[in-house]
């Protein structure tokens, strides 16, 4: 087997130490030095020590939660990095140990046996922490929304009933008035806005209810909670405007795409970043995005066309927008959606149209370009032929004759 590097190392890395494996070839003799160090700041430092000592040039770890990221940050100054799936590099069953895992890497490292991952520069992966803390506020706040809900559903007061968002203008109104100890049915009704004015009665109705000390306490607690998550979700708008300023026109680039909104386009730049030769082609991302059938085959059979696991993060931003992109009437994303709706379902021709998304992101990321729709008729002028069977065959079937010529 090919050796590709000849002074390499494997990192076994967990949350209060870290195992280091040195591989070192020369003139055909195999010597291996494995050393344990501390993870804090000064134990890395003299893991960086150790690995320089020894000419150390390559270095791999596994990509085991978040523990792996302060090694990085302090040895990719000094050695060429290679962050390795853990599935991809399991040790020899009945041979486990932490020493043991260190050598393996290092072996597999030597010859190029390791795939690395995709790790983003410092402004992406910065971009990276904030979209997905915003997403995991905003899910927060549904949360507590639901559970204010419930507590109006204890207290009998059917307010979701007649105004659609209970957390609007109005809705909010009300809570903060229950809140507060009111509990007059027409009172409550008086922060009626706009359109609900004309529902008054309905809304005097859904207001009767038996509120007592304990509910109230539960509502404000829930509404405080919500405000206070709202405040930080703008606090990350705001940052998130700074951190974008180098990206401003990835980002609207991306926006040009249907179904794809600021936000989208915000998430898609943190998550695959601007730099797509990491990528090798549009495939690649679209398999690292999990958007294709997995590889399963044997004996010829396919057994599964399950997509394979990815990143939650960005794959299910991108089916959101392939949902928004089905919407979006006269394209060529919501003629892809139908087509394959009717013969494969909903949910995979969600998937296959955030397919199209993230290969269209990745040709205008690579080539500079703005999105260019192929139109909601390519499907039918890319095979006229077999386009104009498919319905003369519908019309046979329903009894009448049909004869097809070209029109002048």
């Amino acid at each position: 087997m090919e050796l590709l590097y000849e002074k390499c190392a494997g990192l076994d890395v967990h949350k209060d130490s870290v195992f280091s494996g040195v591989r070192i070839v020369e003139d055909g003799n195999v010597t291996e030095h494995t050393r344990s160090f501390l993870t804090t700041t000064k134990g890395l430092l003299e893991l960086s020590e150790f690995l320089a000592s020894h000419g150390v040039t390559h270095v791999v770890m596994e990509a085991t939660g978040v523990y792996w990221r302060p090694v990085w940050h302090i040895l990719e100054e000094s050695f060429e990095l290679i962050l390795a799936n853990a599935a991809h590099v399991k040790n020899v069953p009945g041979r486990k140990s932490d020493v043991m895992d260190c050598q393996w890497l290092a072996r597999l490292l030597a010859h190029g046996l390791i795939r690395g991952s995709f790790v983003p520069p410092q402004p992406i992966e910065e971009l990276r922490q904030l979209t997905r803390t915003r997403k995991q506020l905003i899910r927060e706040i549904g949360r507590h929304s639901l559970r204010i809900q419930k507590a109006l559903e204890d207290m009998n007061i059917k307010l979701g009933s007649v105004v659609t968002d209970v957390l609007g203008v109005t809705g909010r109104a009300i809570l903060h008035k229950l809140a507060n100890g009111v509990t007059d049915p027409e009172t409550l009704a008086d922060e009626a806005r706009r359109s609900l004015k004309k529902k008054r009665g309905a809304l005097i109705e859904a207001l009767r209810g038996h509120v007592t000390d304990h509910h109230r306490f539960i509502l404000k607690l829930h509404l405080d909670t919500i405000e206070m998550l709202e405040r930080q979700v703008d606090e990350i708008d705001k940052r998130l405007g700074g951190a974008l300023e180098p990206f401003r026109g990835a980002v609207e680039q991306l926006t040009t795409i249907p179904g794809v909104g600021e936000l989208m386009a915000q998430i898609l730049v943190a998550e695959i970043g601007t730099d797509m030769s990491r990528f090798p082609t549009a495939a690649h991302l679209v398999s690292w995005a999990g958007l294709c059938p997995r590889s399963d085959e044997s004996a010829g059979k396919k057994r599964s066309t399950r997509i394979r696991r990815a990143s939650p993060w960005l794959r299910t931003s991108l089916v959101q927008a392939a949902w928004g992109a089905a919407r979006s009437k006269g394209t060529y994303l919501q003629a892809q959606y139908f087509r394959i709706k009717a013969r494969r379902g909903t949910k995979k021709a969600a998937v296959a149209v955030a397919a199209s998304i993230v290969t269209a992101a990745w040709h205008m990321l690579s080539n500079g370009t703005f999105y260019n729709d192929l139109g909601p008729s390519y499907f039918v002028s890319r095979d006229r032929d077999k386009a104009a069977k498919k319905l003369t065959k519908r019309l046979e079937d329903l009894g009448y004759e049909v004869s097809i010529r070209e029109a002048a």
